[in-house]
This record gives structure tokens, sequence and C-alpha cells, in this order.
């Protein structure tokens, strides 16, 4: 029987755990801690629509503020989750709060990779995962500012395509040889390529920084081949890595993540984990993986709420995910990993095409680029694991929910 739920953190997967025990009609007490000031909000529009001064802090919130107080969520905010007493089944806060727990939830999320060079700690020299962080950004960009980007993935050019609509001038520097390189085909980053050059932006592919330059605060970011870049602001977009050392200290399983099964149990089985601080298994996948993904954070709400409330749910899922860049939304499926042939469904010149990976035959992932009947129709036929001649595929005259599977 389980009276005390104690979840630690308050991100989207944090949020969503609270709704979803509420939803299962649980009875006991709930206690939700999170680091920020801030009740459980969403990350994705932080880089885009946050930042772009479009939405306010409250509109980010996975649930209003009144919900937690109707529904008795004991609100532990600004407060760090310090350590876990496993056998006493308590975890103390930095404030020295001892609070009992029968079942534990770690959405523990993650936080962005670090670079480790000279200047580094410089004023001006930045990261965005928060609304602190983004409220930080936003307060020092300004029309012609000069702003540096370190990475070109989805945070970097999320932040360029609205820096650029703000009017920086904006230069994206990337140490692999194209955008995106980790998440998409060389199809797609040359088309996002050319979009960003064409609203101004500079990218500086198989770039490497050595410094960054400044007394006190940067002014210029100094590349291996010791060309310095004047700047005025630095963002550091190169991914993010798991939050891991609450479990890691505590015992638990962790390997690229905190190890849950399917039904999102750790190692320990009064303790739950969600989200992306997790390394989970995916069984229409057939791999263990950790996913950085809205859509992960909430089905892995939904699932540990289950299971909890004592309804049997196991975890399998596609993955998807999207990234807003100019008047291009980018979503996708599945993972391309090991793909072994692209598809280009539609006219890129258009906007609005798909991109689909097989490997062996077998659609395994989708970009679809302004084109969400594609992309809605290809996730079944993904988790299907459809077999469809690639000519077929390129047919836009036939649906792709038509398609043989």
């Amino acid at each position: 029987m389980t009276d005390n739920v104690v979840i630690v953190g308050a991100g989207h997967a944090a949020g969503q755990a609270v709704a979803s025990l509420k939803q299962m009609n649980f009875s006991g007490n709930i206690t939700l801690i999170g680091e920020e000031p801030w009740h459980p909000y969403q990350r994705p529009p932080l880089s885009k629509k946050f930042l772009a001064g479009e939405l306010s802090a409250e509109r980010l919130y996975v649930k209003p503020e009144n919900f937690y107080a109707d529904a008795n969520v004991d609100m532990l905010l600004g407060t760090r989750a310090k350590t876990i007493d496993r056998d006493a089944k308590t975890v103390v806060t930095d404030t020295g709060k001892v609070l009992p727990y029968d079942t534990l939830v770690l959405a523990l999320g993650a936080e962005p990779r670090r670079v480790d060079l000279p200047g580094a700690s410089l004023e001006g020299v930045c990261y965005l995962r928060t609304i602190s962080d983004v409220d930080e950004l936003r307060s020092q960009l300004h029309d012609g500012c000069k702003l540096t980007i370190v990475g070109a993935g989805y945070i970097g050019l999320e932040v360029a395509a609205v820096a650029s609509k703000l009017g920086a001038r904006v230069t994206v520097i990337e140490m692999l040889d194209r955008v995106m390189s980790r998440v998409v085909s060389p199809e797609i980053s040359a088309f996002y390529d050319a979009t960003h050059r064409q609203n101004g932006v500079e990218l500086m592919l198989n770039t490497s920084i050595s410094r960054f330059c400044g007394d006190g605060r940067v002014t210029s970011v100094e590349l291996v081949n010791g060309e310095r870049i004047e700047t005025d602001l630095v963002l550091i977009g190169i991914g993010v890595i798991p939050n891991t050392e609450l479990a890691t200290t505590t015992g638990l399983a962790v390997n690229n993540g905190i190890v849950v099964d399917d039904h999102c149990r750790t190692s320990d089985p009064a303790i739950y984990a969600i989200g992306d601080c997790t390394f989970h298994p995916n069984a229409l996948l057939g791999a263990n993986l950790r996913l950085e993904s809205v859509h992960n954070a909430l089905e892995q709400a939904k699932t540990a709420a289950s299971n909890i409330c004592g309804i049997d749910r196991h975890y399998a899922q596609i993955p998807w995910f999207w990234s807003d860049q100019y008047d291009l939304k980018l979503q996708i499926a599945g993972l391309s990993t090991g793909y072994d042939q692209v598809v280009i469904r539609g006219d890129m010149a258009s906007r609005s095409f798909a991109c689909l990976y097989l490997r062996e035959r077998i659609l395994i992932a989708v970009d679809a680029v302004n084109n969400p009947r594609d992309f809605v129709q290809a996730k079944t036929l993904i988790a299907n694991k459809a077999i469809i001649d690639p000519d077929v595929l390129a047919n836009t005259a036939t649906a792709l929910k038509d398609m043989a599977c």
C-alpha cells in the first residue's frame, strides 16, 4: 500500500506524474521537491516562443498553480533533495527536512553539457535549460548584438532562428561537418543549413574553439586556428547529460542514465525514475536507450503513476520529437540510427516534405517538415515495422496510411 509518494524534480515528467496520480484517484500524500522556484513547466518553448517573448512563464506551466493546491500536493520549491536513505525510506532536503516515502519518483531531468575551455566562466557565456537562463539571455539580446552560438543542434539552431529575427548578428560554430548531424540525414542538414544562411546566420562548420577571451566579460571567441570572432554574447548548446548524481550516491543502477525496467522501476522496487534521466528498454525498438523527449517524459510519468496505483502498465512507445525554426516545424518519429536508405517524399523547395529512413527496407524513422499528415501516418508504419518499396513511399499521390504494412 502506497500512502506517501515523494517526487524529486519539477519538470514536465514530474508535473505529469502528479496529474496522472490524481486522474487515477490516488488518495495518498504527494510531495514534490523542485530546485527551481517555479511549478513544473515545459522546457521546449524556452528556446522558441518564450525566448522570443511570445509566452509568459505562467503559460509554460504543465498545470496551473492552483491545480497543485486543489490536489493537496505539498510543493517544496526552491528546494534540493540532498540524500536518500533507502533503508529508512526517507529523503533529506538541503534545508534538513526529512520526508518519509513509500514510493519515490525521480524526475531529475538533465543539465547542459559544460565546456571545459579557458574563459568559459566569463560573464556573457551562457547556457539554456531553465527560465532563469532564458531571462538572462534575453536581457542581453538586442538589435545588432553579436551572438555566438557553440553547437548546431536543436537548441543552438532554435536560438539562432529567434535571435536573428530579433535583429542579432548570429554566428554558429559547429565542430562537425553539418548541422543537426547527430539526428538527421545530410539531406535535412543541407536544407536547414541553407535556411539559416538565407536568414543571415553565419555557420562555421568543421570548426573548433580554443578559448573565450575577455576581461571579466567575453568579447571574442578564439578558434583553434587562431582566428578570433568578436562577440557580445555566447550561448553554449552542445547537448545535455542526465542528472544521475543522486541516484548514484544512493546506490541505484546507473548506465547512461538511471536504469529502469519497462514499468519505470529502478533497481530498488520502491523507487521509480522518469524522463530525461532514465535509461530504459523499448520493446518496439528492441533496444535500451535514453531519450531527451517530452513525449518520453509524459509517457513514462503515466506508466509510473499507473504502476504506483496498482495498474500494470508497460512502457513501449515510438519516440517522437520536434523543432521549430523560423516558419518550419520539423517533426521526427522513430530513430534513424543505422539507416541504409533515405526516401524524400515531396518537394523540398516547397518547404513541405518528408524524409523517410529505411533499414533493410523496413521503415524506421521519419523527418517531416511542415507536413504533419505524413508525420502522424508514418508513426503507425514505424510501429508496425512496415516494409514498403521506396518508389511507393516517394509517391505523394498515395497517402502513407494506405500503404501496405
